[in-house]
Formats: C-alpha cells, structure tokens, sequence
C-alpha cells in the first residue's frame, strides 16, 4: 500500500498545488539525486540539493520548511505540503505510514520505498533517532513481504 495524498492532508493543512486524491507516492526522499518515481522530496538539510532536481528525477510533491523560499521556479500546479517543523513532520508521516501498512491484510502489498541520505546520522541524532528506528521496521516489513513473494 503506497503513501497517498490523503495520508498527507490529515497532517498539513497549508497546501499549494494540485489536490489530486488519486496521487500516491512509491519513493520519499530527502536526496534530490535519488531517482525518485513517483516521488515525495522532503529536503532536511543543505546536503538534500535543489527542487529542481528532485523533480527531473521523478518527484511529483514535496513538503516544504514555511520558513525557507519556495524556488520561484516550482511550478503551480505542484503539490507543496507546508510545516513549521520538518522533522516532526517526517515522524508522523513514518508512524501514520506504519499503522497504515500493519492494518493491511493483503498478501502482496505495494509498499512506498523511504529512502533518506544519512541513516547513521539519524540514528546518531536524538531528534530523529525514533525516525531510523520505523525506517528500519518498514525496511523489514518490506523484506517480509518481498520473501513471501519469492516464497
């Protein structure tokens, strides 16, 4: 089960762009390098790179930091999730993701791929610390299913 749009608008309520319901994510990432399909770009820190990027390697929306500029060459249409804090937003989007995923019964499940820069820096930081932690609970879930795939 993929990370949709309407999991994100139950946290931000400070949204820019298309609202389109359908819209679900199969990467987040804050490396706008990442080939991202389908892509959710959180940028946390100066190491993420350019919205630009992000979106030439497949983002389709981003959460953004109200405090810093939006690049004035983010197009209309472009879904953009406002917060004042980053970080908690990525926690509560991790957490709503997990309970999403354990209440699915399917055998086969899709599930949105979350890849972040520098998971030993969000294991070293006490602030993210819990954010490595559900990382790697979706990581072993994914692994799960996957085995079970291959059976």
């Amino acid at each position: 089960m993929y990370l949709a749009f309407n999991d994100l608008v139950k946290f931000f309520s400070d949204i820019r762009g298309i609202k389109e319901a359908e819209h679900f994510y199969m990467t987040v990432t804050d490396d706008a390098n990442t080939m991202q399909t389908r892509g959710l770009f959180i940028p946390l820190n100066e190491n993420s790179g350019e919205l630009l990027e992000a979106i030439a390697n497949g983002a389709i929306a981003a959460i953004w930091d109200k405090k810093k500029q939006l690049p004035k060459y983010t197009p209309n249409h472009f879904p953009i999730f406002f917060t004042e804090t980053p970080i908690e937003a990525v926690r509560e989007l991790l957490q709503s993701y997990i309970e999403k995923i354990d209440g699915d019964k399917a055998e086969k499940m899709n599930m949105t791929n979350f890849e972040f820069l520098n998971k030993k820096l969000l294991k070293e930081n006490k602030e993210t610390y819990d954010i490595a932690v559900m990382l790697e609970k979706i990581s072993k879930i994914n692994l799960k299913d996957d085995f079970e795939r291959r059976g």
